[in-house]
């Protein structure tokens, strides 16, 4: 942010808007063109094309570290004694391990690794939530004005991608594709819309259930939709609401020495408690993964 003084509502502002890329629309001074918003109203008018590339950025680093640090582990892993690291990592694969098969009844080796990814991936953009809120949009900013003459306040970064709602929608209907792929795959076409048109009214008289079908489907179609919209919110909400809270909480260090230590104290309290949020929302986000998976193999 700038030395300047500026309201509470503004810093908020800027730091719950994305650092965003795309079009900029007609009736703005650079029409038709393409290149990266300068204010919140430039990146909220250009519309569902434009891409979040701090969201974008910080999913791939997240997403590299776990890859590198448990290959790493993997590589290295032997039958001797194992390193303090490779008893981490080992922790996990079985804590991982015996989550699917307290869950899932079917078998498909995709699942294991499919629940370890989600777990981990998503704990590590969690916990960039824990990262103080100023560091690292003050860092870009930095960067971008040293480098790229960007001006200030317009280098926006969001370093914490499953307070983005794309990301999390992102990834819940990539589960929810995968359930509909091994739903029709285990059950076919039939055995699957059977299953959402003759569930949970059913009749021995064929005139009363066809006319129970089309209540049938209603129920289920949506409940099915309801799963990747439920995975999606609950973590975006939460997330959101705990990155909010970090803000107010630093707004505090602003407000005189009695403010900036009790938001010191208020900082630290809700940090640790929110160790305990970031896991478990990685945690109930690959539980009803693999749930709904299982789901997906059962077949009435």
């Amino acid at each position: 942010m700038s030395s300047e003084a500026i309201s509470s509502a503004d810093y908020i502002k800027h730091h719950l808007t994305n650092w965003t890329y795309g079009q900029f629309p007609e009736g703005t001074e650079n029409a038709g063109q393409w290149g990266f918003a300068h204010t919140a109203a430039e990146a909220k008018s250009m519309g569902f094309m434009a891409i979040h590339v701090d969201t974008m950025l910080w999913s791939i680093v997240t997403g590299l570290i776990f890859i590198y640090f448990f290959s790493k582990a993997a590589k290295r892993a032997s039958a001797g004694i194992p390193t303090g690291f490779q008893n981490f990592v080992e922790m996990i694969v079985e804590f991982i391990d015996t989550s699917v098969r307290g869950s899932f009844t079917a078998k498909n080796d995709m699942v294991a690794p499919l629940a370890m990814t989600v777990f981990i991936w998503i704990f590590l953009m969690n916990f960039m939530d824990l990262i103080p809120v100023d560091w690292i949009p003050k860092a870009s900013e930095w960067i971008g004005m040293t480098f790229f003459g960007a001006q200030e306040h317009h280098v926006y970064m969001k370093v914490v991608p499953s307070t983005d709602p794309n990301a999390t929608i992102g990834m819940a209907f990539s589960v929810f594709f995968l359930v509909l792929f091994y739903s029709f795959k285990n059950k076919g076409i039939s055995g699957f819309t059977a299953e959402l048109t003759l569930m949970p009214f059913q009749s021995n008289n064929k005139v009363v259930q066809g006319l129970f079908i089309p209540v049938n489907f209603v129920l289920e179609f949506v409940s099915l939709i309801a799963k990747p919209i439920s995975l999606a919110l609950r973590l975006f909400g939460n997330m959101y609401a705990g990155e909010m809270i970090f803000i107010l909480i630093a707004i505090m260090f602003n407000a005189g020495l009695v403010m900036a230590t009790l938001g010191g104290v208020l900082q630290l309290g809700w940090a640790i408690f929110h160790i305990l949020i970031i896991t478990l929302q990685a945690f109930i986000f690959m539980t009803l993964t693999i749930v709904y998976l299982d789901m997906a193999h059962s077949d009435h």
